[in-house]
């Protein structure tokens, strides 16, 4: 069974993070979930739990196993990583865990959020050194924002973000 690594930032989006999670539980896949502190203040990690069937990581340097470091343990075990709504906090400073993940690792993001943030150039470039290091963006739809602006930003929908994971994980199966 593949582990698919999913990162929650904090975005109004969050609450999609269940049906991504739901989803991928569905389709066999482990999900492991690692939330922000902000992404709490959206969704529960209690929600997150009951679908995954996992205990959720609000704080990665808690370590549960002391004979284990918890952020490079959920590095190692990780098939993909996700981070699926991706806020521009996020993006700009990835956590541990992200870096800890095996170069060959398949690394995607989904941002979600104002679209004036999106098309940010601090956030545009963070991106490109996110791109030039391996990972792939699901790029963001437009949309009416819960902010009342239209326009690129909301998140990519469900259906696209699991077929994104699928075929990449299908692909690294025929390497």
């Amino acid at each position: 069974m593949k582990t698919i690594l999913l990162g929650v930032s904090g975005s109004i989006s969050a609450y999609k993070a269940a049906d991504i999670t739901s989803q991928l539980a569905k389709l066999g896949y482990n999900v492991e979930i690692l939330m922000t502190k902000s992404s709490t203040a959206f969704i529960t990690p209690l929600t997150l739990q009951s679908l995954s069937k996992n205990p959720v990581h609000t704080g990665v340097m808690m370590e549960i196993d002391p004979s284990k470091i918890n952020h490079i343990e959920l590095a190692k075990k990780a098939d993909l990583f996700l981070v699926a709504p991706a806020s521009a906090n996020t993006i700009g400073k990835l956590s541990t865990v992200a870096l800890a993940l095996y170069p060959e690792t398949p690394k995607i993001i989904a941002p979600a959020m104002n679209t004036y943030m999106y098309q940010n150039p601090i956030v545009q470039r963070n991106i490109g050194i996110l791109k030039e290091v391996g990972y792939q963006e699901i790029i963001p739809r437009e949309a009416l924002l819960a902010c009342g602006d239209y326009g690129r930003g909301a998140l990519a929908t469900v259906e696209d973000i699991l077929q994104t994971v699928m075929k990449i994980l299908a692909s690294d199966n025929k390497e």
